[in-house]
């Protein structure tokens, strides 16, 4: 008989559930007029966004059935890479989400299509040995640390679907306190206890530019920003 996970695995489990969930509900609960505003990605609509998420959840699929032998090359933080220069929207698989996006046309079909691979996405995450090695992008790392990545990642799509829709509902506080938590990692320092954990990571990532009130707040931190990841 297999060991049980170790608690703080199961806990990243739990929370890559809960950002994922909370990430597909607020999807599901937009009106077909808000896909056509802004996200808060540069040069993508909202349903460019949520076209996105279905290529994020087939990523998780593909990535939770393909199994490493290896050592781990990289952890939760190392997994990201950070650019030296901000997504223009012009890339070659960034324009292709935008195709595909148009290509729904009813963005209800959308809304089912992400919660049809999204929800397989989530059950597959939930079945999955946290510490299993698994392999993505060349690299090979613990079933745990993709999940803690990926809580990021729905964290900051999920601040980027909301941009431009404030009635929408917000990232679960766990999850945004875990994701400037990772994210301070990245850096290498911590954020002002000034910023709230929005704030830390719009700013951190850039996605806001800091106030002269942030920018004198951070210091040493501020050459460091911001983070472009990818």
């Amino acid at each position: 008989m297999s060991a049980a996970p170790a608690p703080h695995y199961r806990a990243e489990v739990d929370l890559f559930s809960r950002s994922w969930t909370a990430l597909r509900a607020a999807v599901a609960a937009l009106r077909d007029k808000d896909f056509a505003q802004p996200s808060g990605c540069t040069g993508w609509l909202v349903r460019d966004l949520a076209c996105h998420l279905v290529i994020d959840a087939q990523d998780v699929l593909i990535t939770l059935a393909t199994p490493a032998g290896t050592e781990p090359t990289v952890d939760a933080v190392t997994y990201w890479h950070v650019a030296d220069r901000p997504p223009t929207g012009a890339d070659p698989l960034d324009a292709l989400t935008v195709r595909l996006a148009a290509a729904y046309e009813d963005p209800r079909l959308l809304q089912f299509h992400l919660d049809d691979v999204g929800s397989a996405a989530g059950r597959a995450a939930a079945l999955a040995d946290p510490g299993a090695r698994v392999s993505t992008r060349d690299e090979v790392l613990t079933v745990g640390d993709y999940l803690t990545a990926y809580v990021l990642e729905w964290t900051l799509h999920h601040l980027d679907l909301t941009a431009s829709l404030p009635d929408a509902a917000k990232p679960p506080t766990e999850g945004l306190a875990r994701s400037r938590a990772l994210l301070e990692r990245i850096a290498g320092a911590a954020f002002p206890a000034s910023f709230t954990d929005e704030d830390a990571l719009l700013v951190g990532t850039g996605r806001r530019t800091p106030t002269a009130g942030e920018q004198a707040e951070l210091g040493d931190l501020a050459a460091k920003l911001p983070l472009f990841l990818g």
